[in-house]
C-alpha cells in the first residue's frame, strides 16, 4: 500500500496475514516432527527381522546355493 508521500507501508491486515501464514507453516512442520520416533521404530524393527531371518534361514540358503552351483559346474 502506498501512502500520500509515495512510500510503501504495511497495514495491520498485511502483518496479520504474513504472521498467520508463518504460524500455519510452523504448525504443519511441528505436526510432522512427531513421526520421527515412529520411523525410527519401524527401521529398528525391520533390521531386527532381517537379522532374525538371516540367523534362521542363512545356513539353509547357503546349502541351497552351494547345491545349485555344484549342479551347474558339475562338481560334487
Amino acid at each position: 500500500m502506498r501512502d500520500d508521500r509515495g512510500t510503501t507501508t504495511m497495514n495491520r491486515t498485511d502483518l496479520t496475514a504474513e504472521t498467520g501464514a508463518a504460524g500455519l507453516t510452523n504448525a504443519a512442520t511441528d505436526a510432522e516432527r512427531g513421526d520421527v520416533p515412529g520411523w525410527v521404530l519401524v527401521t529398528l524393527m525391520t533390521a531386527g527381522l532381517v537379522v532374525a531371518l538371516w540367523a534362521v534361514a542363512g545356513p539353509l540358503l547357503e546349502g541351497a546355493f552351494r547345491q545349485a552351483i555344484s549342479s551347474v559346474t558339475g562338481q560334487g
